[in-house]
């Protein structure tokens, strides 16, 4: 079947999202002009001013429409405690937890010497400038447990106890899932349970 030149740019713009391949932007697209038109002009207009409004929080770096995002100008937050996450789909899982109070700052990534990621892209220079500060006394280094994201919590890690000795660092704990039973859990997990094990 041929299609318009404009429905073809309309499937392959649906495309860029994570987990649409063609078929499935085809169906969405067809969703849309077939059923949902109205919702379709919706999604286009907040589509146009979230990309032309949203940047990037002067503090946390996650995803703000003013200079400080709303954790960041929270006076309900205790600036003495610092989460470094990733991305900020990390920080809507840790804000799920309910008990974190404290403040964060969003990498954007993690180190990947073969995609060139280096520090400069994960914003390090702006971490150390608000460490340098002298409000933050623990930092919770809540990288994803991946080579990757271990890479980046020991370089960070090294960083801080070179230039920012008054600083605690602490590592989230990683291992046995609450309620998972032992013989359904990989080496790997299980290793990482067993090197991290507390005296109780």
């Amino acid at each position: 079947m041929l299609l318009s030149p404009l429905l073809e740019k309309l499937i392959e713009a649906l495309r860029c999202l994570p987990g649409v391949g063609p078929k499935t932007a085809q169906r969405m697209a067809l969703q849309l002009l077939e059923r949902n038109r109205e919702n379709g002009k919706k999604l286009a207009d907040i589509l146009h001013v979230a990309m032309q409004q949203i940047a990037h929080c002067a503090s946390c770096r996650n995803f703000s429409e003013s200079d400080l995002c709303r954790l960041c100008s929270s006076a309900n937050r205790d600036p003495a405690l610092l989460c470094i996450l990733e991305n900020p789909i990390d920080l809507f899982a840790v804000e799920q937890m309910g008990s974190y109070r404290g403040r964060y700052f969003i990498l954007m990534g993690h180190l990947s010497p073969l995609d060139g990621i280096g520090p400069e892209d994960l914003g390090i220079k702006q971490l150390s400038a608000q460490l340098a500060m002298g409000t933050v006394q623990e930092v919770i280094l809540a990288t994803n447990p991946t080579v990757e994201g271990e890479a980046t919590a020991h370089y960070i890690s090294g960083l801080i106890k070179h230039h920012h000795r008054h600083i605690k660092i602490t590592r989230i704990a990683h291992g046995v899932p609450l309620g998972g039973e032992l013989e359904y859990i990989d080496s790997g997990t299980l290793a990482h349970a067993f090197a991290g094990r507390e005296i109780i």
